[in-house]
């Protein structure tokens, strides 16, 4: 094979098709982030790949324990019913006993940690058509702050509410065992693994109440997080990752679904022409974000497929990513492939031999722990990369070769930058090469016709960032 030598100016840099360059027949090569230093580069050093590999994320992808996630699941089961409009003053039962419960977790987390995680309460006084009565919806959140890039936020969520066949019974026993004491246990059993790492960006594990009624505890803490000046780099709602028997016979305990918009719903009417004619249907920040997540489950993982569902949830269904994607944040939804129906939104009682209820036999413990590490890992591959590039856009109508150009950050972690590539009609990115620290790339002779491109930030402990997609429809932050 020939070996291709260019030479590379500052703050540009071309890759030639020229010279026995193929892109099918360097995939794996590029893949795996060989590259070709340049004959003549100031600076060789900023040319060599680092290494895509993290060792302590194989550590953490092995981390979560179901034994602490069954006991959490169980306690908070035991409260009777955790519905929005439920008993707040009890001590032992209603969504008042088990929020107070979460917090006090957090906080005896924190304290194993020497005071890691800053634990609050976010609420706010809402009614609705599902809350006839003026109501406090309150979330329960600990914030482990990074340490380089606090303002750069990571998360991932579940939700304390429960409910039974009527929205409005406040007080028939709806013990929600995976709808979604799974996802708030999950939230639990991630700060218990990774409050003991230091991170450069700040991870948030929240627990979020109002779902049932309308996606109130997400629209809570998606404001909140503006207030606060947080960039949300990434939102893991997790709402059902306990159940592996589904209602159509089938039972897998090996794969999980990851839901993601592909067109952002904030998108403005302008950024909306712009999509049309330059595409991006299929790469908003949420849709590269699940990209990343299972690219991190294929690399760290064994034994869990993760399902990429090009839809912004479930068929006529809403969850409590939405009200960041509305906000304008990048997020997504993972649950468990196969669903239940008889499980959820039931009173429990046995019906024509069929038993109805979201009771905890219906939860599987080490499916939890393992959708528990997708999302510690995830969550901590992304605190430990530098935040993903911005100001991406790309040019080469009419020409032919593709140009890519990206602000330059002043995070020092940044140590250089990788293109990604892939067919049109292709799901994952496919192709990639770094090109070191740059903020302008080339490819030479690919016509920006027949592919897609995107761009991500390298740092040098292995991780990457979530791949950006040039323009508007791709950008994670604005």
């Amino acid at each position: 094979m020939n070996h291709v030598i260019h030479k590379v100016q500052p703050k540009r840099v071309k890759l030639s098709r020229n010279n026995g360059y193929c892109l099918a027949g360097m995939a794996g090569l590029l893949i795996l982030g060989a590259v070709t230093v340049p004959a003549f580069a100031a600076d060789k050093s900023s040319f060599v790949a680092p290494s895509q590999e993290d060792v302590r994320l194989y550590d953490i992808a092995t981390a979560p324990q179901a034994k602490r996630i069954e006991q959490d699941i169980r306690t908070l089961v035991g409260f009777g019913t955790r519905h929005t409009l439920s008993d707040t003053t009890s001590d032992t039962q209603g969504i008042g006993a088990a929020r107070r419960w979460i917090e006090a977790e957090f906080n005896r987390i924190s304290k194993e940690c020497g005071g890691c995680l800053e634990v609050v309460t976010v609420g706010d006084t809402v009614q609705g058509k599902r809350i006839e009565n003026p109501t406090e919806v309150v979330n329960v959140i600990a914030i482990q702050r990074g340490k380089t890039d606090p303002k750069r936020v990571v998360m991932m969520s579940g939700d304390i509410d429960s409910r039974v066949s009527d929205v409005l019974d406040a007080t028939s026993i709806s013990p929600g065992a995976n709808d979604n004491a799974s996802g708030v246990a999950g939230a639990l059993e991630a700060a218990r693994v990774l409050s003991k790492y230091q991170f450069n960006g700040t991870i948030v594990y929240a627990a979020l109440s109002g779902e049932e009624q309308g996606l109130y505890g997400g629209n809570i803490l998606a404001d909140y997080a503006k207030a606060q000046g947080w960039q949300v780099q990434a939102v893991l709602n997790n709402d059902m990752i306990g159940n592996i028997a589904g209602i159509n016979g089938v039972v897998n305990n090996s794969s999980v679904r990851v839901f993601s918009e592909g067109v952002r719903f904030a998108e403005t009417a302008d950024e909306a022409k712009e999509r049309y004619f330059s595409g991006g249907e299929n790469d908003s920040a949420s849709r590269n974000l699940a990209r990343k997540i299972k690219s991190l489950a294929d690399q760290y993982m064994t034994n869990l497929e993760v399902m990429l569902v090009y839809r912004l949830d479930r068929f006529g269904r809403g969850g409590h990513h939405l009200p960041f994607n509305q906000a304008g944040l990048p997020a997504v939804r993972i649950m468990e492939t196969n669903e239940n129906y008889n499980r959820q939104h039931q009173d429990i009682r046995v019906e024509n031999g069929i038993a109805y209820g979201d009771v905890i036999e219906g939860v599987d413990f080490d499916f939890t722990a393992k959708l528990t590490a997708l999302n510690a890992l995830s969550l901590a591959s992304q605190a430990w990369a530098p935040a993903p590039p911005t100001k991406v856009t790309i040019a080469g109508q009419v020409s032919p070769s593709t140009t890519l150009s990206w602000a330059s950050s002043d995070d020092n972690t940044v140590v250089g930058y990788r293109v990604y590539w892939r067919s049109t009609t292709v799901a994952e990115w496919t192709h990639s090469r770094y090109v070191g620290k740059v903020n302008q790339f080339t490819l030479d002779n690919m016509v920006i016709d027949n592919y897609l491109f995107g761009v991500a930030s390298v740092a040098a402990n292995g991780n990457v960032s979530p791949v950006v997609f040039p323009g508007a429809a791709g950008a994670f932050f604005k």
